[in-house]
């Protein structure tokens, strides 16, 4: 309760929050189990851009494969991260009132040297996702890995701040405030992202 809090603190101040150790050592070095089992059963597809009939693959753009996840048919560690987040949904409905009303997400696996270029979470034309979640499930990740979510602070002074994706380790950011990108990696780069959304 207290690192959701502590999330909520920040998201207050800043629009931005990084608090590691989120999920238990079980539950994400599982969950990096799930997505390298996805991967060698071909259950992971190329990631898009765009919606509806502006989707398309882009790999100059992104070179991410994705795999949505189904609450429905969900494995514990699916569960447990789940219900972490919904905690963290409920705890930010009630401190800072944005109206959360579910979790949409998704396994992301970067092969090394793949990476998403500059963009923001939000389609064109919609306000539907309120705030960007990335849950790491990476082993061991050091800087010269690469791989590191660049998050823009001020578009005007061009500032930013990379974040290393480290293990365990929870990311969140307003979808429509900042601008960010995926640096390409030297190694297999792992996690579990989504965003929750206002009621459609």
């Amino acid at each position: 309760m207290i690192q959701i809090l502590a999330v909520a603190n920040a998201l207050a101040d800043n629009g931005w929050v990084c608090i590691p150790e989120f999920l238990s050592d079980v539950t994400w070095r599982t969950l990096g189990e799930e997505v390298r089992d996805r991967h060698a059963d071909g259950g992971l597809r190329a990631a898009g851009v765009g919606m509806g009939e502006r989707h398309r693959v882009a790999n100059d753009v992104r070179g991410d494969q994705i795999h949505w996840l189904e609450p429905t048919s969900a494995s514990v560690a699916q569960q447990d991260a789940l219900s972490r987040l919904d905690d963290l949904r409920r705890t930010l409905n009630r401190e800072l009132q944005l109206g959360l009303f579910e979790f949409e997400g998704h396994f992301a696996r970067y092969p090394p040297g793949a990476g998403y270029r500059r963009h923001q979470d939000q389609h064109r034309g919609s306000h539907a996702r309120v705030l960007s979640c990335v849950l790491y499930l990476n082993s061991d990740w050091k800087a010269e890995d690469g791989g590191q979510l660049r998050l823009y602070l001020d578009p005007a002074s061009g500032s930013s701040r990379d974040l290393l994706p480290e293990g365990g380790t929870l990311v969140c950011f307003l979808s429509e405030r900042f601008w960010h990108e995926v640096l390409p990696g030297r190694r297999e780069r792992l996690s579990l992202t989504g965003w929750f959304r206002h009621r459609s």
